[in-house]
């Protein structure tokens, strides 16, 4: 039996962050998914886009309205404002943007803005309650800090795309931008709110060096305690959770399609065994690839359908491996209101609007709200608050 959930987050004057003024100059995903994390729970975020073509995600496909929808989706609810900031008397604007902001979020490589004379220590002179959150893939110092990357650049270096090796050998590339998210804008969003609690203490600006590579370290937390404490590190396809033992593997079916099974502790490998008619495997710790061979023989025998109808309501942590689409359109996903949300383009087009793991209570509950056209901000925004789109 499901549940629905009504929505019961709070009116815009009443959000957590109703009040707080955010200026970004981010592009691309990091920095916008951090201030579309703030924009949704309460903040005004004024969003510095270059004039003419803007963010570089507005010319992606597919689009949505006039712009593209990755753009869509990461800016709504967000002003844009038309600076270029090698021009003096625009980047002056953007200096008194910021002396009334609460906070600034920037992704540019280190340096860059304070050539621009928009850097931390200048900014702070003006507006010490500032809080300046700077993103980057390396951090403000050392050996690579200026060096061009992406995702998948900073997966490689800090060990996480090693561990994930196909049959050959060779890694596969991440089905995820674990770096951008996970190292990016979810640790930035989390440091800029911990930075206003101080703020409300001794009423003191901070500055925040979000480093994406430093913080992927996180996610391997296990491997690091091996190889620290036991001088074992990880290895793909040889520990528990990079397929060292078939309790945490995908499996192919008979119809092609493919098992996501991973009943480590005994009683839900019981449970599994059980359901495959295999009592013969209930130890499996001393040939691990003899039973991974063995139950994959198991799992090649049956259709998706049928595994899914023979461990119903049964304790074995096994999934069937969904499309994207078949996700979306899961009964879990749609009780629980997960695509609930609105995005409205300028046209009345609408789709859902992302997911974000912000809970209910502290978000806003709104209709469909917009996304920003390239420069649509008023001039006189450095002086004047502007209501946010809906």
């Amino acid at each position: 039996m499901s549940t629905q959930h009504t929505p019961i987050g709070p009116s815009a004057d009443r959000a957590p962050l109703a009040g707080i003024r955010v200026v970004d100059f981010s592009t691309l995903l990091p920095g916008p998914m951090c201030t579309l994390l703030l924009a949704q729970a309460g903040a005004e975020v004024i969003k510095i886009e270059r004039p003419g073509s803007g963010d570089e995600m507005r010319s992606y496909a597919p689009k949505l309205g006039d712009d593209a929808v990755n753009f869509a989706l990461l800016n709504q609810g967000k002003r844009s404002l038309a600076l270029d900031l090698k021009d003096p008397v625009a980047r002056e604007q953007a200096v008194e943007l910021v002396r009334t902001a609460d906070v600034v979020v920037e992704q540019f490589r280190p340096g860059v803005m304070e050539r621009l004379g928009l850097g931390y220590a200048d900014m702070r002179a003006l507006n010490p309650r500032l809080i300046y959150c700077a993103i980057t893939g390396w951090g403000q110092e050392g050996p690579l800090a200026n060096m061009a990357a992406h995702d998948l650049n900073y997966q490689a270096e800090t060990g996480l795309l090693g561990l994930a090796a196909g049959a050959d050998g060779s890694p596969g590339i991440p089905n995820a931008l674990v770096a951008d998210l996970a190292g990016g804008a979810y640790p930035a969003m989390m440091n800029i709110l911990l930075a206003l609690r101080a703020r409300d203490a001794d009423g003191q600006g901070r500055f925040i060096d979000v480093a994406m590579a430093d913080n992927l370290f996180t996610l391997m937390y296990w491997g690091l305690g091996n190889g620290f404490a036991a001088g074992e590190w990880p290895t793909p396809g040889g520990d528990l959770v990079t397929g060292g033992t078939p309790r945490y593997q995908v499996y192919k079916t008979l119809d092609g399609r493919f098992l996501a099974c991973a009943p480590l502790e005994q009683k839900f490998w019981n449970n599994f065994i059980r359901v495959l008619e295999a009592p013969h495997l209930h130890a499996d710790g001393s040939d691990p690839a003899g039973v991974r061979s063995a139950v994959a023989a198991i799992v090649a025998t049956r259709t998706a359908e049928e595994w899914t109808r023979r461990f119903q309501g049964v304790d074995a942590c096994v999934s069937v491996v969904k499309s994207l689409q078949e996700a979306v359109e899961a009964p879990q996903f749609r009780d629980r209101g997960v695509f609930a949300g609105r995005l409205a383009a300028a046209d009345g087009t609408e789709i859902p609007a992302l997911p974000l793991p912000l809970a209910r209570s502290v978000r806003q509950a709104e209709p469909a709200r917009g996304f920003p056209a390239l420069g649509e901000a008023s001039a006189g925004l450095p002086s004047a608050a502007v209501p946010v789109p809906r």
